[in-house]
């Protein structure tokens, strides 16, 4: 009897401490969600200080800073970014700040010195991988291309080269595979920005080596290398379109970035491979039906 009582007042002892242990794990699993949640918040500007906006400025620098650590070195965000509360964070701020940067090209204010947006949308482009999120930054940015680079064409040459060098990032990620994304989505990204890219190197080279805005050799291989691998990705037809383009802007204009040379190796390989294939089957199916 005495035995049972013992064992019944042990158990009962780690039952209490296990109850302990897990209330205590999730009131640390609390405050970290609710940390990270709050520090995406004022990394995206969804929550800002408006009547301070330097000091904004710096809340946002230190809460980028923090969700980047916190990705970096705690498991339990790494397991929370999973959660449709904390992705539901994100989405908000990636729709808030392409809405951000229309509204400022909309109305001019985006001066080469007033980055800010921009940069936000480099910075989402480092962490959004890590989070497997940066799907969304692509889908959102392939649906305002058409509207960014018909303000675009009024900006100052500064802020051309920073939305080339945020969309160089989106073509990296869709190229490489990192997103999928549906074959006409990537046709159409490729066909709208390539030939506003090739016009800023030309615009860019015109201004000479003293100017403060230069397509250095980098930039160039790490824009060549992306478009490369995406116009690999596209059916024939789109890569015929490209191909196209880009000697068109060859023989008229002079321009020979970004080179694709060895796309087009690729696809005249390709072509002449498909076309010899077709040749062979209709020759089969001639002698069949002839054979009948």
């Amino acid at each position: 009897m005495l035995f049972r009582v013992l064992h019944f007042a042990l158990c009962s002892k780690v039952k209490s401490n296990n109850i302990q242990e897990e209330a205590a794990s999730m009131d640390l699993s609390l405050s970290t969600k609710n940390v990270f949640s709050s520090a995406l918040r004022f990394a995206m500007s969804i929550d800002t200080l408006k009547n301070s906006p330097e000091l904004a400025h710096e809340l946002k620098t230190s809460a980028q800073e923090q969700v980047e650590f916190m990705l970096s070195e705690d498991d339990e965000v790494r397991l929370l970014v999973s959660r449709e509360e904390v992705k539901s964070v994100v989405r908000l701020g990636i729709s808030s700040v392409l809405s951000t940067l229309l509204d400022r090209l909309s109305s001019l204010l985006l001066l080469p010195e007033e980055f800010d947006v921009l940069n936000d949308i480099e910075w989402l482009c480092k962490v959004l991988p890590r989070m497997e999120l940066m799907k969304d930054l692509v889908f959102k940015w392939a649906d305002v291309s058409s509207e960014i680079l018909v303000i675009a064409q009024n900006c100052k040459l500064g802020v051309k080269m920073k939305l080339v060098e945020v969309t160089g990032k989106v073509l990296e990620a869709v190229g490489y595979g990192v997103v999928i994304v549906p074959c006409g989505s990537r046709a159409c990204l490729l066909k709208l920005w390539l030939p506003f890219i090739r016009r800023l190197k030309t615009l860019v080279d015109a201004e000479g080596s003293g100017s403060e805005y230069r397509m250095d050799e980098d930039l160039c291989e790490f824009l060549e290398g992306s478009m490369v691998s995406l116009v690999l990705t596209l059916p024939s037809n789109d890569q015929a379109e490209v191909f196209g383009e880009w000697m068109r802007g060859i023989a008229l204009e002079g321009v020979k970035f970004p080179d694709l040379s060895e796309a087009f190796e690729v696809w005249c390989y390709r072509s002449k491979s498909a076309k010899r294939r077709l040749l062979e089957k209709c020759d089969r199916l001639a002698s069949e039906n002839l054979a009948h």
